[in-house]
């Protein structure tokens, strides 16, 4: 089932951990501009996506580690899955083929968010804050 399109619901995407909700509002933000964007932006912002969630993936999986998270290796597991996934359509859209990479930015990769977020992310926030990890 495709999501109509990522945007930011306080509601639904808020985890109560500072540094990753801006984290993930900035991820939400820089997917739906990709998935509107022109042929002609497209290919920088999706390189801003990738280098985006190779930062966020790191953070996290640094918060991770610091705290001990039970559920390391599977979240650190997930984060290398769609880094790998997102290097791979890179190369489609550096050789100008951009309508799968669409398909993913607008239907797979906000399907991914939603669920990584309720799930292993909110888990992750969860442990955060009972490990005093956070202001």
């Amino acid at each position: 089932m495709a999501i109509e399109a990522l945007q930011w619901n306080d509601d639904r995407h808020l985890l109560g951990v500072a540094e990753m909700d801006a984290t993930h509002r900035s991820f939400v933000s820089l997917a739906a501009r990709l998935a509107t964007a022109g042929d002609a932006e497209f290919p920088a912002l999706f390189s801003e996506l990738l280098d985006h969630s190779r930062a966020h993936f790191t953070a996290e999986d640094a918060a991770m580690r610091a705290s001990r998270f039970p559920a390391i290796g599977e979240h650190i597991g997930e984060h290398q899955r769609v880094l790998a996934e997102l290097r791979a359509f890179s190369r489609g859209v550096q050789r100008g083929r951009l309508l799968l990479v669409r398909a993913y930015v607008r239907e797979s990769l906000p399907e991914w968010f939603e669920l990584h977020l309720a799930t292993m992310d909110a888990a992750l926030a969860a442990h955060l804050r009972k490990a005093g990890a956070v202001a």
